[in-house]
């Protein structure tokens, strides 16, 4: 009689019009999930919050305060909490690759030099998420990694893989069983039957305890444990992995900033011979891009000579240092071409004749006629050593040849030796080729930086060579300059080369070519220092020789260099008076004007020391207007003063020995000052030349200004060019950084006047120069302010932290240096798109946050968090948020910057007033923050809610967020009775980006993912100095600092959905850069606060899918930003996975925990805690917060009756699917219980997933023959009495006839109202089914058994059929079927690709097929829904045919993915459904078998 009474209180409550929902969905409608209606479970007196509404999330850090776990170790105790050392704060040393640091030797230096040296030097500040690989972007069952682990699985033999066709068989396993010897040996079948050798046949091994009389209850556990043992313990390592693309979710760790190398080419000199040897010859080697007409590498200089020819100079050249004895240097090319010379140059010692008179005996005597010539050789060689004797110091050009690289590159990699060995006359290359290997050189780095050039130009893989070049060009006097020579080097190239036809000077010079190693040892840095691997320092080193470049290179200085290179190109003294023709140029750099101010900073060529305080030039004999071509290498010192400056003196070299003749006599003096203003002097310069000594204090003034009473070649006109370069950390040669770093620095330093340029910059007028400078970053060039871009960034965030005072004013800058950033990071983003990741993220700049960037210290004279500060003493006020608010500032559409001018006059509004108005005009629900305590307000389907009364209450608690623009500190003690209040970067950073506008703001939200991961790391360093990554969350930052969050999050939501259809591209960086900062806010931040962010995006979202006729975009946005969010590594445990369903102690406490979304699954509820695990009821979707917006989103798509949505199956589906498979390879939840705890978590995905039965791929359809068992009789739905209505009566309400109580043979279920359904991929059916039973095997028993308990007959029904679905999908179906499917895959990819090749011959037009394609994709999908099914979309590019030919070798494996799964699914499942079906006498006995089947999964 109760149950009666029972019923008939349930028939009470319940409408007709949910009966019919009820029980006709229950034949393939969706009852349980009620997607789009808002309806009462008729349980609870509450309103429920429909599927498409996110749900008010539990207060996580109050919940978990107040809900304690009763365990104080174990394993579940870690799912309750993040680990105590979840983030931690690591200064890492720097690697220096030298084996002494690159710093300068000064011990005083100038706050620039100061900043730079420390900008290089100082560790790296890294936050590290230590847990962060254990998320879902680093999820290991990849294909790579399965196929690992699939070579440790036992090999599987089946007898229909083994089983050949035609009649050979039986012959064969007869011809088997003869010569068996063991009853192992016999195929199984009819032992009897057998035909083998009885007497040599061995017998099965005895069964102990066969007869002895065992509890059922034991051997059930016995059969348990046999089951288990063995057990491969990761379900989804057997599984292939979705086919998809770089995971969304994933972020790497960006590289480390380094030194820049292009493609690094090792080139050894191992000798040089001419016909004869009489003088000394020395060489140098250089890179010259034709094309570019540019030398691209400094000289490398060696010396070849033997040590009876080095003798002959030793009067003139001191010891020589190990450095300068190098015979093989490393070319770095950054942008190799096919227009890249070798250009090799010879110089020998100065003798009285020009070069073609010297040149001459080396081209008309032979080695072989040394005996015939013994006499004139005599002669030749004793003039070289009385010329060696007197002008042993001087030089004169002599020879040249250039060797095409590419050619010699091409040629060695197309050989199939291993080394080769070319021969090189003038103009040809001959085809010699030796058998000389070369096995010290191998292998070669992959690139460390991305290189550029011609694809074929490739410098890293080709065989190494050896060169013999056999001809040399003799220098001609008159055409020694770089432009004569680029027009030799392009005359090379041509067929009819005019060289060819000039008379060579034989010689052999052999070098070798190849890839350099990795890392060489015994090699020099340009600067000389020692690479490591140095083991020993006498051992004959190799250079590095440094690059220039083609084109610009886009990489932050990370290593201190400071050199300068002269070259003189020409000089005119034919108008000067007097004897001037053997004409030398000494060069030094003097840092005074006394002759013993020169300074020994210019490094030595070959065979000399390895520093030197002066250098010559070559001399053109009897030229009065010579060419130079030397290039003067010279170590800048860290700090220069105005007297340091490069002095000329030139020379008039006696080559004749004469009485009363000096050697050299000078005839001229010029000079470069290499200060200007405080900026390196560089460039192109046409210098006049004065005939006598400067007069004192010279090196201050410019040799262009006439100095009174000295007399200068050709009336004061330049006759002199000559070039410097600077290749320089400190010097950036750019106007604009220069004029910024030095009234930064002028602030450091409170030194005024400030000269820069012709400008005297005096304190009163410093605030509007350094805002003009900050403004005119923009201005300036992108190589510079890439290569000082690590320092820049960090002057500006002080100037945004610490407002300097400027003549007794608090300056704030903070506007300013957010435009300034904001720029600077926009014209990297548009300059170096080649430079980006997935999420568009520029490399440079994440190397920066992550590497570089550290809070900056918020006191004068204090140094900076960790090792290394930012600065040394400084005049630096911290100052507070300004009252002071201009009359012009509307918030409602421009939200200009509150604080930005405080000079300006305006009503005293706050800036709080701002930040209130945004947050309530862009409808921040602040529901579930720790302010508001009120109820939910449920929202229909359909209505659009209103955010502004749930957004006041949160913006209330800005008030007393006071700051004052204050004339003197001491004025605003007195104001406010204590000195300004310490700003963070992070708070100020939020602070100006929520009330900036226009450009400002459009420029930041196009880089929005550099603001919010400086703003995180900011967050941590704060937490860690501060002592606070203990404290608890709620009290680590203020709630001034939350409101600006909460703002921010706020607008680029808004921003987000109404603008995702016109800014595409823009607005998905802009999705995935949120979603990434609220998951790094998770770690940090208060999580119930950071939920109630995720729920606003949530509110914004679906306020407007309400009004999208196809929301299908809108919702791909949802998806990705929820599984960037759920890739958090701590997931499981912000899901709260060890609480029960109990009321929430959240804002919410009206909700109450009985509510539940339906009662279509729980006909008869007796635990309704159990029923609410397994339901995306209220009280889960708050608790089990991001679980429950997962499957939340899984259910509403996959809903057959969800329009538009058919597209994104595959994408939502990949997401549960890599959650669960991070939950299955996570070592933290390898206990069982553990797992049954975070498997708890899913349980709702059992009811979705049987809800989308008649959708799932039918895997049947090819195994008819083995029929589908028919369901139970009408005898067992109506057994169960009280606890279901009558399906007559239930079907006839719902206004359809009594169903058939059988299935055809083809498993797919069809609807019985009629309703068809588009049908899943076999792809994602299977994702999905794996899915289910991982679940499943996971899931506490308990759990599972009473939910069994309570599930109807026809619910029954419907897990039997997905289980009979996974013995169908997970069956190993046999090789043969896999070749099959392979073939018919690959002909189907060759008939899809002669279609399109059809279409753009012309022979089909494009309409024609893609109508051809609509009409075929409609009659194919059962909805004749837009969309039809997922392998017919057109333009998907993960869904074209030609795609699976090249995933056939991948497909070829998956048998043996699947044979794993199959075979024990297969084994355990299908037979238990058999048994089911013929033996189960009642529902009860039935819904014990179904527990015992998901038992067996365990």
């Amino acid at each position: 009689m109760a149950e009666r009474r029972a019923f008939a209180q349930k028939i009470s409550r319940t409408v007709a019009a949910e009966v019919r929902k009820q029980i006709s969905g229950q034949y393939g409608g969706s009852p349980q999930l009620l997607k789009n209606l808002s309806i009462g479970g008729s349980v609870s007196h509450h309103t429920t919050v429909p599927l498409t509404e996110a749900v008010d999330p539990v207060d996580l850090e109050e919940y978990l305060i107040t809900h304690p776990l009763a365990m104080d170790s174990g394993p579940l105790r870690d799912l309750l909490e993040f680990p105590p050392d979840d983030i931690e704060v690591v200064y890492s040393p720097r690697e220096c690759r030298t084996l002494v640091s690159a710093v300068p030797e000064e011990s005083e230096m100038d706050p620039h030099v100061r900043d730079c040296v420390r900008s290089y030097t100082e560790d790296w500040a890294i936050v590290n998420r230590k847990y962060h690989k254990l998320g879902t972007g680093f999820n290991p069952n990849t294909l790579d990694k399965q196929k690992e682990r699939q070579k440790g699985l036992p090999k599987q033999i089946f007898e229909s893989d083994e089983a050949p066709d035609g009649n050979s068989y039986q012959d064969e396993q007869d011809d088997l069983k003869r010569r068996s010897m063991s009853i192992d040996d016999t195929p199984r079948g009819s032992w009897a039957c057998s035909i083998f050798d009885l007497k040599n046949s061995l017998p099965d091994a005895l069964l102990p305890n066969l007869l002895d009389r065992t509890p059922n209850e034991e051997i059930d556990h016995q059969n348990d444990d046999q089951r288990k043992s063995n057990r491969h313990k990761e379900l989804f390592a057997l599984h292939p992995a979705p086919d998809e693309e770089e995971p969304i979710e994933r972020l790497c760790v960006p590289e480390v900033p380094k030194e820049h190398f292009g493609q690094r080419l090792l080139v050894k000199c191992l000798s040089l011979k001419f016909e004869i040897e009489i003088e000394p010859i020395f060489a140098s080697l250089a890179l010259y891009d034709v094309k570019e007409k540019k030398k691209i590498s400094e000289n490398f200089y060696f010396d070849l000579n033997s040590e009876q020819m080095k003798g002959m100079l030793r009067p003139h050249v001191p010891p020589a240092a190990i450095t300068t004895l190098a015979r093989s240097a490393i070319f770095s090319i950054t942008y190799p071409s096919q227009d890249v010379f070798l250009v090799i140059k010879l110089e020998k010692v100065l003798q009285q004749g020009d070069i073609g008179e010297c040149a001459e005996p080396y081209m008309i005597f032979k080695e072989a006629d040394a005996a015939k010539n013994k006499e004139k050789l005599e002669k030749l060689k004793s003039q070289a050593e009385q010329f060696c004797q007197r002008l042993g110091k001087y030089r004169m050009p002599f020879a040249w040849t250039a060797i095409h690289l590419m050619n010699i590159v091409s040629s060695a990699g197309s050989l199939e030796r291993d080394s080769t060995e070319v021969e090189i006359g003038t103009g040809e290359r001959k085809g010699s080729w030796s058998e000389r290997r070369n096995s010290s050189i191998v292998g070669r780095r992959s690139l460390e930086r991305t290189t550029s050039g011609d694809e074929t130009c490739n410098l890293t893989s080709f065989r190494p060579a050896t060169l013999t070049v056999t001809n040399f060009f003799k220098q001609e006097g008159d055409r020694l300059s770089d432009e004569d020579l680029y027009k030799f080097l392009a005359d090379m190239r041509r067929p009819s080369s005019v060289l060819r036809r000039l008379r060579p000077i034989t010689a052999q010079l052999k070098i070798d070519i190849s890839p350099a190693p990795e890392n060489p040892h015994y090699c020099l840095t340009p600067e000389l220092l020692q690479v490591k691997l140095y083991p020993d320092s006498r051992v004959r080193p190799t250079r590095e020789i440094l690059e220039f470049p083609a084109r610009d290179v886009y990489i932050p200085n990370t290593t201190y260099r400071n050199l300068l290179y002269v070259y003189p190109q020409s000089l005119n003294f034919a108008n000067r008076q007097g004897s001037a023709r053997n004409i030398t140029v000494k060069v030094q750099f003097m840092y005074g004007e006394d002759p013993s101010n020169a300074m020994p900073v210019i490094f030595g060529k070959s065979s000399c020391p390895e520093f030197s305080k002066e250098a010559y030039t070559a001399v053109v004999y009897h030229n009065r207007s010579p060419d130079f071509h030397e290039e003067i290498k010279i170590k800048l010192p860290a700090t220069l003063t105005d007297h340091h400056h490069l002095l000329f003196t030139f020379y008039h070299v006696s080559c004749q020995q004469k009485q009363n003749t000096p050697l050299e006599t000078p005839v001229g003096y010029t000079w470069i000052p290499m200060l200007q203003n405080g900026r390196l002097k560089t460039g192109q310069f046409c210098l006049p030349v004065s005939l006598e000594k400067p007069p004192q204090a010279y090196s201050v003034l410019s040799p262009e200004v006439p100095l009174p009473g000295m007399k200068w070649v050709d009336n004061h006109k330049g006759v002199f060019n000559v070039e410097v370069v600077a290749v320089s950390s400190i010097h950036t040669q750019d106007p604009y950084l220069d004029k910024f770093f030095a009234l930064v620095h002028a602030l450091d330093e409170h030194m005024f006047p400030v000269r820069i340029g012709d400008m005297r910059i005096m304190e009163n007028n410093l605030e509007n120069e350094l805002k003009s400078s900050i403004s005119a970053l923009n201005s300036s060039q992108l190589e510079p302010v890439v290569r000082f871009l690590h320092l820049l960034l960090d002057k500006l965030i002080l100037l945004v932290v610490r407002p300097p005072v400027i003549a007794g004013q608090i300056v704030n800058l903070g506007q300013a240096s957010f435009e300034a950033m904001a720029s600077i990071i926009n014209r990297l983003h548009k300059n170096l798109e080649g430079n980006q990741d997935q999420h568009g993220r520029n490399n440079l700049l994440t190397s920066y946050i992550y590497y570089v960037f550290r809070l900056p210290h918020t006191y004068p004279n204090s140094p900076s968090p960790g090792p290394g500060g930012l600065g040394g003493s400084v005049h630096y006020a911290t100052m507070a948020r300004s009252a002071v608010r201009p009359a012009s500032l509307n918030l409602n559409r421009s939200r200009s910057l509150s604080n930005s001018n405080p000079d300006i006059s305006g009503t005293p509004t706050s800036p709080d007033d701002e930040v209130r108005s945004i947050i309530g005009s862009k409808g921040l629900d602040r529901s579930n923050s720790w302010v508001n305590t009120g109820g939910p307000k449920a929202a229909p389907w359909g209505s659009n809610p209103s955010p502004s009364a749930e957004s006041t209450q949160a913006t209330d608690r800005s008030c007393n967020r006071m700051s004052s623009h204050t004339e003197t500190s001491s004025f605003l003690q007195t104001l406010t009775g204590r000195l300004p209040t310490k700003k963070l970067f992070h708070e100020e950073l939020a602070l100006q980006w929520v009330v900036c506008s226009g450009s400002v703001r459009e420029a930041a939200l196009q880089q929005a993912w550099f603001f919010f991961e400086l703003m995180v790391k900011s967050m941590v360093h704060h937490l860690y100095f501060a002592d606070k990554l203990d404290a608890p969350r709620k009290n680590r930052f203020p709630e001034r600092f939350m409101d600006d969050i909460a703002a921010l999050v706020s607008t680029i939501a808004n921003d987000i959905v109404s603008r995702f259809q016109k800014d595409t591209e823009m607005i998905e960086r802009l999705n995935t850069s949120l979603a990434f900062f609220l998951n790094d806010l998770l770690s940090i931040m208060d999580r119930g606060f950071v939920f109630s962010l995720i729920k606003a995006c949530y509110k914004q979202v679906s306020s407007k899918l309400y009004s999208l006729p196809n929301p299908s975009i809108l919702v791909s946005l949802r998806l990705d930003f929820l599984r960037i969010i759920c890739s958090h590594e701590h997931y499981v445990t912000l899901n709260l996975p060890c609480s029960l369903l109990t009321p929430p102690a959240s804002p919410s406490p009206s909700v109450s925990s009985a509510t539940s979304q339906s009662s279509g699954f729980s006909t008869n509820v007796q635990d309704q805690k159990i029923a609410n695990m397994f339901e995306l009821s209220v009280p889960f979707r708050q608790q089990h917060y991001l679980a429950g917006l997962v499957l939340t989103e899984l259910a509403v798509i996959l809903d057959p009756d969800a329009e538009g949505l058919f597209g994104l199956h595959k994408k939502v589906i990949n997401m549960v699917h890599n959650l669960l498979s991070s939950h299955d390879s996570d070592p933290r939840y390898s206990d069982p219980q553990v797992k049954a705890r975070v498997a708890m978590l899913y349980l709702p995905l059992i009811g979705v997933i049987m809800e989308t039965v008649p959708q799932l791929y039918d895997f049947t359809e090819t195994h008819n023959q083995r029929g589908r068992p028919s369901c139970v009789a009408i005898d067992d739905y109506e057994s169960e009495g009280g606890s279901m209505i009558s399906q007559t009566v239930a079907m006839a309400i719902a206004g359809t006839s009594v169903p058939q109580l059988t299935r055809p043979s083809s498993f797919l279920l069809t609807s019985t109202t009629g309703r068809q359904h588009s049908t899943f991929s076999a792809e994602s059916s299977r994702s999905l089914l794996i899915c289910l039973l991982w679940v499943l095997r996971n899931a506490d028993e308990s759990v599972l058994q009473k939910w069994f308990t309570d599930l109807s007959v026809l619910q029954l029904n419907r897990l039997l059929d997905l289980l009979y679905l996974c013995v169908s999908c997970f069956e190993y179906k046999g090789k043969k079927v896999f070749e099959r499917m392979n073939s018919l895959t690959f002909k189907k990819s060759k008939d899809m690709r002669a279609k399109l090749e059809e279409a753009i011959l012309g022979s089909i037009g494009a309409r024609q097929e893609m109508v051809r394609r609509s009409r075929g994709q409609l009659e194919r999908s059962p909805s004749g829904s837009a969309f039809g099914s997922q392998e017919n979309l057109r333009w998907r590019k993960d869904m074209t045919h030609w795609r699976q030919n090249t995933e056939k070798f991948d497909k070829s494996h998956k048998p043996l993915r699947y044979c794993s799964i199959g075979v024990w699914l297969f084994c355990v499942i299908f037979i238990l459904y058999i048994c089911i079906l013929n033996n189960c006498s009642s529902v009860c006995d039935a819904r014990q078998k179904v527990f015992c089947v998901c038992n067996l999964l365990k």
